[in-house]
């Protein structure tokens, strides 16, 4: 073989590699992981036991098919008893009110759907955003701005407003429940998730961190928003105490247009009861 035909061959292995990695990246960014974690806690009743709740997160406006058909049929799927919305369904650079409404409203036929806001939610104007949140409640979502709803079977949700994260707003509204329920949080920001629990939280649910965009074999997120390079804070199950946090990797992207292993995330939390 001549040396010319060598180069080309090289030239031609070398761009196919790129193409195969550019193209495996592409998949990643439109197929979606079901990701399945058990909550374990005596709070949780022996009525509660096997209870299943459909985590949303970082949605950022995107549609997974006509319609957000993909991502609804994978939530239908999962056959959840709730679905919570840990913020920013909107982005506030390219906005999309009738994305985030549609998908919405799909949701709220297969479960009863909890949302509160993100950081992207927070920087538009506070006329619209309530405009934005009253779409949200016509389309069947129970928003929590601050807000906390008793559930069935000694189970009580809040919605922590990404505004009030950090200030004495979610001490208050823990404060107004009873000790013995359990005790789910939705609220933005993972890095407070000491906080969350020191505050009384049994479970929270968050997202924010985007699975610190793209994941490093063996070493985790690169970088995430108030985390900076290489966050602690970007997915899984963390547990503090008797306490825990679950972190989506969310969904859509803003900012950084891309993710490299780090498929969007659907999350899926089964509560189980653990005896006395």
């Amino acid at each position: 073989m001549t040396r010319c035909a060598k180069n080309a061959l090289a030239i031609a292995a070398a761009l196919t590699a790129v193409v195969a990695v550019a193209a495996g990246i592409a998949r990643q960014n439109v197929s979606i992981d079901v990701t399945d974690y058990k909550y374990k806690s005596k709070k949780v009743s022996s009525e509660l036991s096997g209870f299943k709740i459909a985590h949303i997160s970082d949605l950022h406006n995107r549609r997974f098919g006509d319609e957000n058909a993909y991502l609804i049929d994978k939530i239908k799927a999962c056959e959840p008893d709730i679905i919570v919305i840990s913020g920013d369904l909107l982005d506030s650079r390219h906005t999309d009110i009738e994305a985030a409404v549609e998908f919405a409203a799909s949701a709220s036929e297969i479960a009863p759907v909890y949302y509160t806001t993100g950081n992207h939610e927070q920087r538009f104007s506070q006329s619209e955003l309530s405009y934005f949140l009253d779409r949200l409640r016509d389309a069947g979502v129970i928003v929590l701005e601050d807000e906390a709803v008793e559930l069935s079977n000694g189970m009580r949700l809040v919605g922590l407003s990404d505004k009030s994260v950090g200030t004495d707003v979610l001490p208050k509204l823990l404060s107004q429940g009873s000790h013995e329920e359990l005790t789910l949080l939705i609220s933005h920001k993972p890095h407070y998730a000491q906080w969350y629990a020191d505050c009384g939280a049994d479970l929270t649910f968050c997202g924010h961190a985007h699975g610190g965009q793209v994941i490093i074999p063996f070493v985790g997120g690169l970088i995430a928003p108030d985390q900076g390079l290489f966050p602690k804070l970007t997915q899984g199950l963390h547990y503090y105490g008797n306490s825990a946090t679950v972190i989506s990797r969310g969904l859509g992207n803003s900012l950084i247009p891309i993710r490299i292993n780090n498929p969007p995330e659907l999350v899926i939390v089964t509560l189980e009861s653990l005896p006395e």
